[in-house]
C-alpha cells in the first residue's frame, strides 16, 4: 500500500531516528495525524526549541541551554568523571551520590574507524586539570572504552593526579547508560586506581 506523499514524508523522517523501523514510524506518523492541531504545533515547537537552544557546555561538553551547565557551575571541581556521551551523565546523576563534575569525550579511541586522540575531547580535558585531585575514568568497558581510559590515564598520572577506573560490577562490553543504579553506584564506590 502506498501512502499519500505528506504521510510518506513523515514516515521517512521518523525512520531516520535510531531504532525506529517502518512499522514504528508509521505508528508515529498516524499519531501525529490524529493529534489535535495545538498538540502537533507544541510538538513541532519543542523540537525546534531543542535544535535552536541546546548546545554543548563550554566546560564539560554536556548538553545545556546556557554557556556553562549547572553541574559545572555548582559542583566540586576537584573530581572529574570522564564519560563517553552525555547520556552517561544521566546514568550517574540518577545515583544522587556523585558530587563532582563531568567531562564528556563525545566518543572513544577507535583506530580501526580512524578515531584518534584529536577526534575526541581529550585536549579539553587536559586543559581543565588545574586543581583537580582525581579523574574517574567511566568510559564503557568495551575494547575502545578500556583503550581510551588507559590512554588518558597515561597522560594524567604524570601530573600527580589520581586516576581511578570504575570497579567491574559493570559487565565487560556493556554501556554505562544501561547499567542499573545499584550496579553503577557500587562500581563508582569501588573504583580502583589505574
Amino acid at each position: 500500500m502506498q501512502y499519500i506523499e505528506p504521510i510518506q514524508k513523515l514516515i521517512a523522517e521518523f525512520t531516520k531516528l535510531p531504532g525506529v523501523g517502518m512499522k514504528t514510524a508509521t505508528r508515529y506518523a498516524y499519531s501525529i495525524i490524529n493529534m489535535p492541531l495545538e498538540d502537533a504545533q507544541n510538538f513541532a515547537h519543542v523540537i525546534m526549541d531543542v535544535k535552536e537552544n541546546v548546545h554543548y557546555c563550554s566546560v564539560c561538553g554536556n548538553y545545556t541551554d546556557k554557556e556553562v551547565c549547572e553541574i559545572c557551575e555548582n559542583r566540586d571541581k576537584s573530581i572529574i568523571c570522564v564519560v563517553k556521551e552525555p547520556k552517561d551523565v544521566i546514568a550517574f546523576e540518577k545515583l544522587k551520590d556523585y558530587k563532582g563534575v563531568y567531562h564528556i569525550l563525545h566518543g572513544t579511541l577507535n583506530p580501526l574507524m580512524g578515531i584518534g586522540a584529536n577526534d575526541i575531547r581529550i585536549k579539553e580535558l587536559l586543559s581543565r586539570l588545574n586543581g583537580v585531585q582525581e579523574v574517574i575514568m567511566a568510559t564503557n568497558s568495551d575494547v575502545e572504552g578500556e583503550a581510551t581510559a588507559m590512554y588518558i590515564a597515561r597522560l594524567v598520572k604524570p601530573l600527580g593526579i589520581k586516576v581511578t577506573r570504575l570497579a567491574h560490577g559493570i559487565p565487560i562490553g556493556s554501556d554505562i547508560e544501561y547499567a542499573d543504579e545499584t550496579t553503577l553506584s557500587r562500581a563508582l564506590i569501588d573504583r580502583r586506581e589505574m
